[in-house]
């Protein structure tokens, strides 16, 4: 599962062929959590507010770069790494 993100120790992952909606997962500490890009709804899984803040902040500003990932995914493309929240 390659890692497309880290900050702040958040790590921000995304599986080869996985299935849909478009997603990403997010590990924190013994936390994780699966985020569908589109809408920014934890699908499975949960994370600190403060730390699913801080995600949620990051992915907006990177939404277009999470879907062409999403699509490297489903080609077998190596996928891009993205950057941090600053």
């Amino acid at each position: 599962m390659p890692t497309i993100c880290a900050f702040y120790g958040i790590t921000i992952r995304m599986y080869y062929d996985d299935h849909n909606p478009p997603h990403y997962h997010v590990f924190y500490g013994n936390s994780a959590a699966k985020i569908a890009i589109h809408s920014g709804n934890v699908i499975a899984g949960a994370l600190p507010s403060r730390i699913l803040t801080m995600v949620s902040r990051w992915a907006e500003k990177n939404k277009f770069c999470l879907l062409d990932n999403w699509r490297r995914c489903q080609h077998h493309e190596p996928l891009q790494t993205l950057s941090p929240l600053e």
